[in-house]
């Protein structure tokens, strides 16, 4: 331990000066940036190199050293860490990453991430995020007017599951705002509607809430995962004969699995007739919104009461960039969540205090999210924008077609969006009858395909078995660094690892 001249002791502790040695800090930082750069940028954007090295959790706890001791660890070593979870780690920014709704780098964003994780914002209060607040207030009227509505209100929420559950939340206050405070003990039961093919939060959000998973009635969907309006209007029947208060209706604008869009003023004019709120979770459909092309599959979004969506899907924002948007601009989202915190929400600072959004949300601390989207916006501008989503479909319409071509491929449905599903039929199968029995063996392809994949780090797809049908690939197309000859070795890659099966 270093000598201090007239140090003040405290239990034993010496308080004069720092403890931190920052001069070592900011080497390791420099050393660890210039790795990242490398290895975590570079590299993982090359086409040339692994998606993935795979490993089994055991092995994987050896190679990362996984234990916490008792005494830190030196630089170096911590260098050396910091290298085997870039190793080891998926390269989700990597154009052969088709795994998720997300995918690719997007270099504003990320420089936006390494400002906001220096500065250690928290964005609920003016005072201490001044900067975050104003960016997510543009941020949030840009997306408004793109929705269509002329006034709004909105918040980024740590996800798109969470601001499916605020609306959940925002609709009920709406129909019977003394729930906040006296809670469901005299409550009516209440029930809320969503297709078969909506995201699993909203089941969650029922959950959560207290509203119970059995009051979520499930609309029927067609072929094509739209939900169908007319069994809309008979649950929304069912439920009223059942004695129960129907109180929302969720449409979805992207399904996760088919990519599908549901009619959305068709379900605008059911709920506006039973008065119940309209909720859009656009959370993967939303960026379509931005294309002149594209846009037309949400029509009708301006009737919502309330949407998300996620930048950080199609966009490529990073993870995470989410907003919940309201219709909304009497502060329904302040009086339904606000606890009114008098150490963080003073009403007489000597700043206005409209700024201090933070009652809005349900969280306290908030990461600053909206910067990334703004720097990209800043960056490319809507057009820019647009013709990222432009590209993005058009490359899955190349993938189509080149699936129709060979043999051996089979689509699911000609696609909507960028969800492109199908099955590769190996050799052995091709000329089977499609009975039972081919079809449980279809079953089985797909898994082994992705175990083969995974191994090899070639490529990383996404496979599931959805309703009736058995495993299909999902493929999903985002990124600006994916080319056409990234979608020709996908169809090669797969044929080559499930010939022989």
């Amino acid at each position: 331990m270093l000598k201090r001249k007239n140090a003040v002791l405290v239990d034993g502790v010496v308080l004069n000066g720092p403890i931190i040695d920052s001069k070592a800090g900011e080497q390791l930082i420099e050393e660890a940036y210039k790795m990242i750069i490398e290895e975590a940028v570079r590299k993982a954007t090359d086409v040339t190199e692994k998606v993935c090295e795979w490993q089994p959790p055991e092995q994987l706890k050896k190679l990362l050293d996984v234990e916490l001791r008792d005494s830190g660890e030196h630089h170096q070593r911590l260098l050396q860490l910091c290298q085997s979870v870039i190793r080891y780690s998926v390269k989700t920014s990597h154009p052969r990453f088709f795994n998720q709704l997300y995918a690719g780098m997007d270099h504003y964003s990320l420089v936006a991430r390494f400002i906001t994780e220096a500065l250690n914002p928290s964005v609920y209060t003016y005072e201490v995020s001044p900067v975050f607040l104003l960016l997510e207030e543009a941020t949030l009227k840009k997306m408004i007017e793109f929705i269509g509505w002329k006034e709004g209100d909105g918040i980024f929420s740590p996800g798109g599951s969470i601001s499916n559950m605020y609306a959940t939340n925002l609709a009920r206050y709406k129909y019977c705002p003394d729930i906040k405070e006296k809670g469901l003990s005299g409550a009516q039961r209440l029930v809320m509607f969503t297709s078969e093919e909506s995201h699993y939060s909203m089941k969650k959000a029922a959950s959560f809430l207290g509203i119970g998973t059995q009051n979520v009635y499930f609309v029927k969907a067609d072929d094509s995962g739209k939900m169908i309006p007319e069994e809309l209007e008979k649950q929304i029947q069912r439920a009223k004969q059942e004695g129960a208060a129907p109180f929302l209706v969720c449409a979805t604008a992207g399904t996760t699995v088919l990519g599908a869009f549901d009619p959305l003023d068709k379900l605008a004019d059911i709920c506006e007739h039973h008065g119940l709120w309209f909720h859009v979770d656009a959370s993967w459909g939303g960026a379509a919104l931005l294309s002149k092309k594209h846009c037309k599959l949400l029509h009708g979004i301006h009737r919502a009461d309330s949407v998300a969506w996620n930048p950080h899907k199609m966009l490529m924002a990073g993870i995470q960039c989410c907003a919940l948007l309201v219709k909304d601009n009497t502060d329904l989202l302040k009086r339904c969540h606000s606890a009114q915190a008098t150490y963080l929400f003073q009403q007489d600072k000597f700043y206005d205090v409209k700024y201090d959004t933070g009652d809005k949300s349900i969280q306290c601390s908030r990461r600053a999210d909206a910067f990334k989207f703004w720097l990209m916006w800043k960056a490319l501008g809507t057009r820019g924008l647009a013709e990222r989503v432009d590209r993005a479909l058009a490359l899955s319409r190349y993938l189509v077609a080149e699936i129709k071509k060979r043999e051996g491929f089979q689509l699911l449905m000609e696609p909507e969006y960028a969800n492109v599903c199908f099955w590769y039929i190996p050799p052995s199968l091709r000329n089977m009858e499609q009975d039972q029995e081919f079809w449980q063996k279809l079953h089985q392809v797909a898994p082994v395909i992705k175990e083969r994949m995974m191994k090899k780090g070639s490529m990383m797809l996404g496979y599931q078995p959805h309703r009736d049908k058995v495993n299909f690939f999902r493929q999903i197309v985002i990124s600006p660094q994916v080319s056409r000859e990234d979608m020709d070795f996908l169809l090669d890659e797969i044929d080559l690892l499930g010939k022989d099966l």
